[in-house]
């Protein structure tokens, strides 16, 4: 009978035999993770550049239960079967060294020394690296799962905070400043704060749903405690009973991010460092009062007004036709 070990390297095309097709054990653990989120044959041939047929071999086996698990899974049961000593790593649970992988954004450096500061024992920075390597393979799936990832029009607000040092007045000082972004269109909505509190992102939104002359479908925000109570990343994700209440009162629904993700609502996240670098960079302001207005004149003068780098169309020019998709205001207060 075939070892796991054996079958595995045969499978990612490691060794000679009947394999299904000569591919990178990385590119096996890939596949099986797209395969997993629904991707089609024709997708996943496309993307790594392998006949359909080959393919279909694959999924043929992960179906009929050949191979249930990422190759690197089934190596490390062989050696376990062998009765080799654990490792540092193996007396660790997997799920703490997947959040410490997530929390660092796939820095194996920083992780090694997570582990030996739990543990007080050291592992080698290689040692990490193979270890984490389903986790990466899995982030790359879903990197791939989530590229270009659009909206239509009115669905979709995206919405963050990012801080930066700005002399205001006649002291340097912390500006918390919420930037809001339109999914389809990409128009933003800016406003500068001195702190990140409920009642500045409550603001900002109204204001911002005035300015837009409509409330979108819905608004993906991130896990900051004013906004959401809990989200584990999996199933449960608890809105802030507060922040419920004023969605339903404008007539929107919340969406939290996935923890450690921000690359889904990315759009936001790069309009962010683009008011920081640009609209805020090297300037002083004699007043808050100042301050946001410079933002409302750079927002329509610059910001709306450039060829955006992904629709290559200005954000104005896409606004005037995602504005008739949004919610009409229904003349309820703030």
């Amino acid at each position: 009978m075939t070892s796991p070990l054996m079958q595995a390297l045969s499978l990612t095309g490691l060794v000679g035999g009947s394999t299904p097709g000569m591919l990178a054990e990385s590119q096996v653990s890939t596949m099986f993770q797209l395969w997993q989120k629904g991707w089609t044959i024709s997708g996943m041939a496309a993307e790594f550049d392998h006949d359909r047929k080959t393919v279909r071999t694959w999924v043929k086996r992960w179906k009929s239960g050949l191979l249930t698990t990422s190759p690197v899974a089934a190596i490390e049961a062989e050696g376990k079967r062998l009765g080799r000593p654990p490792s540092v790593l193996a007396t660790l649970e997997p799920q703490w060294l997947k959040e410490r992988f997530e929390a660092h954004a796939g820095n194996a450096d920083v992780v090694r020394q997570d582990v030996k500061a739990k543990t007080g024992k050291s592992v080698s920075l290689r040692t990490v690296q193979r270890n984490v390597k389903d986790f990466r393979q899995e982030l790359r799936a879903e990197q791939l799962a989530t590229v270009r990832f659009e909206t239509p029009p009115g669905k979709q607000l995206q919405v963050d905070f990012g801080s930066k040092t700005v002399t205001v007045g006649v002291e340097k000082t912390k500006v918390h400043v919420c930037v809001l972004t339109l999914g389809w269109s990409r128009k933003i909505f800016v406003r500068a704060w001195q702190a990140e509190k409920q009642a500045h992102w409550f603001t900002t939104f109204e204001e911002a749903f005035l300015a837009f002359g409509g409330v979108p479908e819905e608004l993906l925000v991130d896990n900051a405690k004013a906004l959401v109570k809990k989200n584990d990343g999996k199933e449960t994700v608890e809105i802030n009973a507060e922040f419920l209440a004023f969605c339903e009162h404008w007539g929107t629904k919340p969406r939290a991010c996935r923890p450690y993700r921000a690359r889904t609502k990315g759009k936001d996240e790069s309009m962010v460092k683009y008011v920081k670098r640009n609209a805020l960079a090297g300037r002083e302001f004699a007043s808050w009062d100042a301050l946001n207005a410079h933002l409302d004149t750079w927002t329509r003068e610059v910001a709306d007004a450039r060829v955006h780098g992904t629709t290559r169309v200005p954000p104005t020019t896409r606004f005037a036709e995602e504005r008739n998709a949004l919610a009409p205001l229904r003349g309820q207060p703030r």
